[in-house]
């Protein structure tokens, strides 16, 4: 007969530590955040600086961090629902999106730190591998640079986390960072085709997708792509809407603040607090109702 040795004792459980609160919840891997965060002693107290991209069910979120003993600070953010202003109102979550999202970012950044005319980054958006120099005159100011913060996601070849790093890029950020997961990469050969990540950067792929379905099932197209079709992008003019987002961007990529329809009628949604005298009255109506319902 087989004995189990009785791990879980007392001793265990006088030791036992829980993970911390992020951790539990499965929000921040601490292992990889301690080697995006830490900083060398010999570089007195600079900033290092995180490109941290998320994903929601409707929106692309970029922003960059740095880190201090007191919390985490944002430098600039960016997020796809600015892009509607930019001439791109659907398909907000796709790759194409993020890489938009990205370029805003990584313009936003430059702009504010008065590095956007120095570092203007690729222009035309081709696919290819690309990374920013160093000046090649004396005294004048390095790249920004900011390491890429994947959070949770599966860092798989073509994942659109991927397409807002290569966005930052293209916009004058230095990310370093290989061609192995953007589409076009071939793992067996190893080889990168830039064709192919141009295509998804352009929404080729979404294209392909919407030629298809209308083919094959035009009722099912009408309902799955409504947001493209009510904006006028179909699958041929999604290149060049695209491309004049990218200019757009660049042209001005300040942030605008937004004002908000207060509604001419405010809902309360929670009960109102009644006064005392008012609960006095609704106690005396009860006992009132009580009696007669007891003299009947």
């Amino acid at each position: 007969m087989a004995f189990v040795k009785l791990v879980k004792n007392k001793a265990y459980f006088k030791r036992f530590q829980v993970k911390y609160r992020r951790r539990r919840q499965g929000k921040t891997d601490y292992r990889a955040r301690k080697g995006l965060i830490i900083q060398d002693k010999n570089k007195y107290n600079s900033p290092k600086y995180r490109f941290v991209v998320r994903f929601t069910n409707k929106d692309v979120i970029a922003q960059v961090f740095y880190a201090k003993i007191s919390g985490d600070v944002c430098l600039t953010a960016a997020y796809a629902h600015e892009l509607p202003r930019y001439g791109v109102s659907f398909g907000l979550t796709n790759y194409a999106a993020a890489y938009a999202t990205g370029l805003l970012l990584a313009r936003r950044v430059l702009q504010k730190l008065k590095l956007d005319t120095q570092y203007v980054g690729k222009k035309e958006a081709t696919g290819e591998f690309y990374l920013v120099e160093d000046p090649t005159e004396e005294g004048q100011p390095r790249p920004f640079q900011t390491f890429l913060d994947v959070g949770l996601v599966a860092t798989t070849t073509g994942h659109r986390v991927f397409g807002a790093l290569k966005g930052a890029v293209d916009g004058g950020l230095r990310i370093p960072h290989k061609p192995n997961r953007f589409p076009g990469f071939t793992k067996d050969a190893k080889s990168f085709d830039p064709k192919e990540l141009r295509r998804r950067i352009f929404g080729g792929h979404v294209a392909d997708y919407m030629r298809q379905m209308q083919d094959d099932d035009e009722e099912k197209y009408n309902a799955h792509f409504s947001t493209f079709i009510k904006a006028g992008a179909t699958a041929d003019k999604l290149e060049s809407l695209y491309k004049a987002c990218h200019a757009a961007i660049r042209k001005d990529p300040a942030a605008k603040n937004t004002t908000k329809k207060v509604p001419a009628q405010q809902v309360r949604h929670r009960p109102v607090r009644l006064t005392y005298a008012q609960r006095k009255e609704r106690i005396e109506a009860k006992i009132a109702q009580r009696d007669a319902a007891n003299a009947e």
